[in-house]
């Protein structure tokens, strides 16, 4: 296994590790714990699920962490192929996203302090408690929604690196692009203009899926010797 095949492997399987570590916090999580408008219900299933948002939070944490090693590892392969645009993937990739998804996992933990028995919180009646909960557990939603900016901008200058590598097939690249267009589509629906979200969701939805290939691509065949005309920049 030459050097190149060997990176791109373990890439692919840190990606693909990240990509059955995460989204356990971010989707399957607040999909069985909220509620939607009905924050004192919200509460109670937090309340008899504790571990569950307690496993979600662990699971966000460990997610990002791993995505600063995939982050990484794609840095060491690309960066022959052009040096800015792999510093650029790291920027996008990790530097920024990241910090902000740990950040936010702090609304998760306001969450569980709420509806827990603090004393410190029994100014607060418990409606008052619960209903900041809910809020902060929304807060979490919407702070997902700003890290997918990143998610979505990063893919742009891994797609390009894609195209121009010589190692991986171009379109590859070309579906990251789209995916990350996505990402970008939808997250500006929501933050910006609402009343469109559920549309702009619904038809980038199929356009996510231009990001598993290369995960896919990676882990199995990794890459080939780049030719010899593909050199740093």
């Amino acid at each position: 296994m030459t050097p190149i095949v060997r990176q791109a492997r373990i890439a692919g399987l840190l990606y693909l590790t990240s990509l059955f570590t995460a989204p356990f916090g971010f989707l399957y999580v607040p999909g069985k714990l909220i509620v939607s408008d009905n924050a004192a219900a919200t509460a109670d299933r937090i309340r008899a699920s504790e571990w569950l948002l307690r496993l979600g939070i662990a699971s966000e944490l460990v997610g990002q962490i791993i995505a600063v090693f995939v982050v990484l590892a794609l840095y060491a392969l690309f960066k022959p192929v052009n040096a800015s645009r792999a510093r650029l993937l790291v920027v996008l990739g990790a530097l920024v996203s990241v910090p902000i998804v740990f950040a936010n996992v702090l609304n998760h933990v306001a969450a569980l302090t709420l509806v827990g028995d603090t004393e410190f919180l029994s100014v607060f009646s418990r409606a008052d408690r619960d209903a900041l909960a809910y809020l902060f557990l929304r807060l979490h939603s919407a702070g997902l929604t700003v890290a997918s900016v990143f998610w979505g901008l990063w893919l742009i200058p891994f797609g390009m690196l894609v195209i121009r590598s010589g190692f991986i097939p171009p379109v590859l690249g070309v579906l990251l692009m789209i995916a990350g267009t996505a990402y970008l589509a939808t997250a500006f629906a929501t933050l910006v203009v609402p009343q469109y979200a559920s549309i702009v969701r619904q038809l980038s939805f199929p356009l996510y899926f231009g990001e598993p290939p290369i995960i896919l691509w990676l882990v199995v065949w990794g890459a080939k010797p780049p030719p010899a005309a593909v050199v740093a920049t």
